[in-house]
């Protein structure tokens, strides 16, 4: 379903936001990502006008988030929910497995196909074939055999990567965890996403949090709603600061 602005109320609703993909565009390499002039002001706007109820919620980490989005220090969830920032600025990281014996594994093989990159997170460890989409099947059947012979992690396929996590956190358990306190609570979620790693937020939001999904770009989605690209997103989020009331 196409989304109307009218369909956001600042007021009673607590957003919920991706990065990469839905903040800013997807780029080659995780660290070339490059976000549009005018997203930190329209990040502050918002936040001022839903009295704090916003909130980042990616696979990268919040040190990462904070680097891109300086010198906002949104609240935020980091590396699909294993770190989370609260509204008063606590850090929260969940005990997460190593991913020494994944990198071990999974080393040889990306060392043998040129294009191929292996990114390492705190309980995570992602493996991105962007500039190599024809290896997909490989780099998946990879992932599949490193996390079999490594307990504690389980795998999400994304755009153009395959990542090992933690298997005891998702998105879907962060956005549950702002939900539960201040300024969050009591107001109806909205999470945007554009990925597969996104469907455990939209899942949460509309059964259990009586809110809203809304997908970015193509592809099959639990999302009721949808928008085309992250241009779109912000066009919409910036039409919703033009017409909502002041308070």
């Amino acid at each position: 379903m196409s989304l109307q602005t009218h369909e956001y109320d600042f007021s009673a609703d607590a957003l919920f936001l991706d990065f990469d993909g839905t903040l800013v565009n997807l780029a080659p390499e995780p660290d070339s990502v490059v976000p549009a002039p005018d997203l930190i002001e329209m990040l502050q706007q918002l936040q001022t006008r839903a009295n704090g109820a916003l909130a980042v919620v990616s696979g990268r980490p919040v040190a990462q988030l904070d680097h891109y989005l300086a010198p906002l220090r949104l609240p935020a969830a980091g590396v699909h929910g294993l770190e989370r920032r609260d509204a008063s600025g606590r850090l929260v990281q969940l005990a997460a497995p190593s991913t020494d014996e994944l990198m071990e594994r999974l080393a040889p093989f990306v060392a043998r196909h040129p294009g191929l990159l292996l990114e390492p997170k705190r309980g995570a460890l992602a493996l991105h074939y962007r500039k190599a989409p024809h290896l997909e099947q490989a780099c998946i059947e990879a992932m599949n055999y490193a996390v079999a012979h490594v307990p504690g992690f389980s795998v999400l396929r994304g755009k153009m990567v395959v990542e090992a996590k933690a298997a005891l956190a998702d998105k879907g358990d962060a956005i549950a965890a702002f939900m539960r306190e201040a300024p969050f609570t009591g107001r109806r979620p909205v999470f945007v996403g554009d990925d597969v790693t996104d469907e455990a937020g939209f899942n949460w939001v509309q059964t259990l949090g009586g809110g809203l999904g809304i997908k970015i770009g193509e592809g099959e989605s639990r999302a009721q709603m949808r928008l085309d690209n992250p241009a779109a997103l912000h066009q919409w989020l910036e039409q919703a600061l033009r017409v909502a009331p002041r308070v």
